[in-house]
């Protein structure tokens, strides 16, 4: 053979193995992708396959307090829902002491071999001591003792729901931060130890597997709404049925229409210790933007990566390493921004505990300036954080660690009605 030939023949060998090379990555990225998708539809069959039930309450008819307008509209729409969802649900309206706690037991029972527990409170609620109490509607709290007789601690429900199902998942939503007046009256009989009552609902501590949605952020009062159910609710029976959505997605969405329903007084607030994505509605196709194996995905998936490694090799080296260095400024920032809001709203949570037995004066005028000074921060920040963010999906970020979500804005302090 000829120098020459054996030259072309060298060529032609490296093209060959660097074609193949390109083709084995290509299946490669293939079957990541497909297992990827595998592993979605997976767990959304393990989580179809699993009991799932629901205690779901409202309580309006109060015998010692003016009924409420919206809780029982609110558990009879959540549990429709929550039934078209295929959750066994136990509905209670109107419970008094007995009757909640036989709903609670009979909960308890079905939860032995349930994957998902959901508990739904609509009514009236209160923290006595850091600790929250679901009232009943016979409950009368003349006195602080009267607690253990007449009310139901959220913890007693928690530990119920967590009961030997560590790798179960359990969600709690409390539509329960109204104004209260049976709160009052109790805070008045307890004289000197009055403090101990505050306003809405206490953050609770949850244990691994647990998600809990107040209508509103602990410590503040959430607002009834003038429609068939609360601004929390007609949010939430709205959405919880998206098609595809994830349960973190369903409560962006949830806190977006109950900021734009109150003017931004309400802000719902929720405390995860979930381990991973949880989705209501299993039936429904993907989602757009969610992976989709039906009809020849295989295809279209080595399709779509052929092109992106096509446009990779197509960059220019400096270009790119020039916007990775942009994406990494833009990451800082953002990280930066989202600190700058947490720090403001434990100041703010700090601010409504110092005075949230005296709301009068001019202590409480200055107070209130700095809560509005924190809040108008807050604001700014989330805009820039959106545009950064989105300049990070132009620059094609987006598929990188993400910084921690954003502190939601709080809703300015409501006044007593």
């Amino acid at each position: 053979m000829t120098a020459a030939r054996r030259s072309t023949a060298r060529a032609n060998t490296r093209g060959s193995s660097e074609a193949g090379r390109l083709a084995i990555s290509i299946a490669a990225s293939v079957l990541l992708a497909l297992t990827l998708v595998v592993g979605i539809l997976g767990t959304q069959a393990a989580q179809a396959a699993e009991k799932r039930v629901a205690l779901v309450i409202g309580n309006a008819a109060y015998a010692a307090a003016n009924p409420l307008a919206n809780p029982v509209n609110d558990a009879t729409d959540m549990a429709a829902s929550l039934e078209k969802l295929g959750f066994t649900v136990i509905l209670g309206l109107d419970l008094d002491k007995p009757a909640f706690d036989v709903k609670l037991r009979a909960f308890a029972r079905e939860l032995e071999d349930a994957g998902t527990g959901l508990l739904f409170y609509a009514g009236h609620g209160l923290q006595v001591g850091g600790q929250n109490y679901l009232v009943p509607v016979d409950a009368r709290l003349a006195r602080e003792r009267d607690l253990a007789f007449e009310a139901i601690p959220l913890d007693l429900v928690l530990r119920q729901m967590e009961l030997e199902r560590e790798t179960k998942t359990n969600i709690v939503f409390l539509d329960a931060c109204r104004d209260n007046p049976l709160a009052r009256n109790l805070a008045r009989n307890m004289g000197t130890r009055s403090a101990a009552v505050a306003s809405g609902l206490a953050q609770v501590q949850t244990g691994v597997g647990t998600f809990i949605s107040y209508s509103t952020q602990p410590g503040n009062v959430a607002l009834d709404g003038g429609g068939r159910n609360s601004p929390f609710t007609a949010a939430l029976a709205r959405h919880v049925a998206a098609p595809g959505a994830s349960l973190n997605s369903i409560m962006i969405n949830v806190r977006k229409d109950v900021l734009a329903a109150t003017g931004g007084k309400q802000v719902p607030w929720d405390h995860s210790a979930l381990t991973g994505d949880f989705y209501f509605d299993l039936a429904a196709l993907p989602a757009p933007g969610r992976p989709n194996v039906g009809g020849g995905a295989a295809p279209q998936l080595e399709e779509r990566l052929g092109k992106l490694q096509d446009e990779l090799q197509k960059r220019d080296a400096i270009a790119k390493s020039a916007a990775e260095a942009q994406l990494v400024q833009l990451r800082q920032r953002v990280r930066q921004l989202d600190d700058d809001n947490r720090r403001d709203r434990d100041r703010l949570f700090e601010v409504q505990r110092e005075h949230a037995s005296d709301r009068s004066g001019a202590k409480w005028q200055e107070t209130t300036r700095e809560i509005v000074r924190l809040q108008q921060g807050m604001v700014r920040r989330n805009k820039d954080i959106a545009e950064l963010k989105a300049e990070i999906e132009r620059l094609g970020g987006g598929g990188a660690p993400a910084p921690a979500q954003a502190a939601p804005v709080a809703a300015p302090v409501p006044q007593k009605r």
